[in-house]
């Protein structure tokens, strides 16, 4: 059993590295293959008609750029945006439990104890997750049943005194807790930059870069390093983006410390 919980890690990890790497490699094609064939092209006019002007060709060019910065930019704050938002969430979150635990204090003896053992649970498996992110599916399904069981208690709570203050606000701290997880949940799995933007971004990018390639070709000064150059920092402007986009690949991780902090809190009382 083990054995093969061990042979899917490492094939979630093998697989994870695979698309990191590849979110990589393809922005960089995008750059590197229209300047060469927009500078084959551009040399080949340039023999063909003898002298070309690079006037207008280099306004177009810095129009076309500039359009592109623009873009780039646009994408960069919706991704910045929602990782700030994670981040939030999670401060957020820590909050919510801690308040459900003390809350869970002016419950009954018969459901406190189970509710603060539930929030406990409900901690460790967020932090466990966030080492190993192929737990993902079991931190959704029982993120779901902790807090399906603290609301059965809270409704229970709410049958025999529906007039106690002390029942009602632990009853509300789950519907805190519930609200956030789902929040996270949406956040961090739903929320991606839209693929017509990234569509877009490509198509302007391969443009750019042809028209470009196209005014290094007609000036007669052809580098390949300097291509390559550009094409591996635009890469990793474009990489930074999508991973920031996709907090499952694990690269820009959120820091945990707040829920770190609570664990040791609750886990010292």
């Amino acid at each position: 059993m083990q054995h093969t919980y061990l042979k899917q890690l490492s094939y979630i990890c093998r697989m994870r590295t695979f698309i990191i790497i590849l979110l990589y490699i393809v922005p960089v094609a995008l750059v590197i293959i229209p300047l060469y064939l927009g500078e084959r092209y551009g040399k080949h006019s340039l023999k063909k008609s003898g002298d070309i002007k690079e006037g207008p060709i280099g306004s177009i060019v810095g129009a076309s750029f500039a359009l592109l910065a623009f873009l780039l930019a646009f994408t960069f704050q919706i991704v910045e945006s929602r990782y700030g938002a994670r981040k939030e969430l999670v401060l957020k979150e820590s909050g919510e439990i801690r308040t459900a635990y003390y809350l869970a204090g002016l419950i009954p003896d018969s459901l406190k104890k189970p509710a603060r053992q539930f929030l406990k649970e409900y901690v460790d498996i967020r932090l466990s997750t966030f080492n190993d992110p192929s737990q993902v599916p079991f931190l959704l399904k029982r993120s779901s049943e902790i807090i399906d069981e603290l609301w059965t208690s809270a409704e229970y709570l709410n049958t025999i005194d529906r007039s106690s203050e002390a029942y009602s606000l632990f009853a509300s701290s789950v519907i805190s807790v519930s609200d956030t997880f789902h929040e996270r949940k949406i956040v961090a799995l739903n929320y991606k930059i839209p693929n017509a933007i990234l569509v877009i971004l490509s198509i302007i990018t391969i443009f750019c870069m042809l028209l470009l390639g196209y005014q290094i070709g007609v000036s007669g000064k052809i580098s390949f390093l300097l291509n390559l150059f550009l094409a591996l920092i635009f890469g990793v402007v474009i990489w930074l983006i999508l991973v920031l986009d996709r907090p499952e690949l694990g690269v820009a991780k959120i820091n945990q410390q707040p829920l770190i902090d609570l664990q040791i809190e609750l886990n010292s009382k």
